[in-house]
């Protein structure tokens, strides 16, 4: 993530806190692209780190936020149909390749690939459109994309907290890491050094 989105993302969730995380995973889950897995990852490293969110909040306003927003999707892509997934392809340029690979995957495995699809990069953004389009079942599609939102959020908020307790530590082993190179570098640098004295001192003796 470029560090000025990184930037504005970050006082976007501090200054707006659940509601922030609610609104970018509801439009993320509805069809729109936009990083609502950062952005979850990000809000569960501020819960640990600076303590403006509650994890357990977090986790039950994220799970209701993405099934909402994958149901919204579902409702645009059933009473739009294929032609307004068509245009959808072309405004926020998907590939393909990637809604085929999604069809096929829905049309195989019915409404568990909704489960399957919220973490697979690049189906989850338009699972719900699609299913909708393809005319799923409402009711086994609700049941599946709660089920999918719940352990997908679940573990993108847990990894996010628990990349934060380890955040010191890792900055210690960061630190340890790079004086390790930077003495691999100068033994390095002095042995080819020494080398090179070697090599000169022979051609002027000889």
């Amino acid at each position: 993530m470029h560090p000025t989105i990184f930037d504005s993302l970050r006082a976007f969730i501090a200054h707006h806190g659940y509601w922030a995380v609610a609104l970018i995973l509801l439009c993320e889950n509805a069809g729109i692209p936009v990083p609502g897995e950062g952005t979850l990852l990000l809000a569960s490293f501020l819960a640990y780190s600076e303590h403006q969110l509650q994890l357990g909040w977090l986790i039950v306003i994220a799970i209701c936020a993405a099934a909402l927003g994958d149901n919204l999707g579902y409702a645009v892509g059933h009473y739009g149909g294929r032609p307004l997934l068509d245009r959808y392809q072309s405004l926020f340029r998907i590939r393909p390749a990637t809604l085929e690979r999604g069809e096929k995957m829905f049309e195989r495995y019915g409404a568990p690939a909704v489960f399957f699809a919220r973490f697979i990069f690049g189906l989850r953004v338009f699972a719900g459109p699609l299913a909708g389009a393809l005319h799923m079942h409402w009711r086994k599609f609700a049941f599946f994309n709660f089920l999918g939102a719940a352990l997908w959020v679940t573990t993108i908020a847990s990894a996010g907290y628990f990349f934060g307790q380890h955040w010191h530590s890792l900055l210690r082993v960061m630190q340890r890491f790079n004086v390790a190179v930077l003495i691999v570098a100068a033994v390095v640098l002095l042995s080819l050094w020494f080398r090179h004295r070697r090599l000169v001192r022979k051609e002027e003796i000889g």
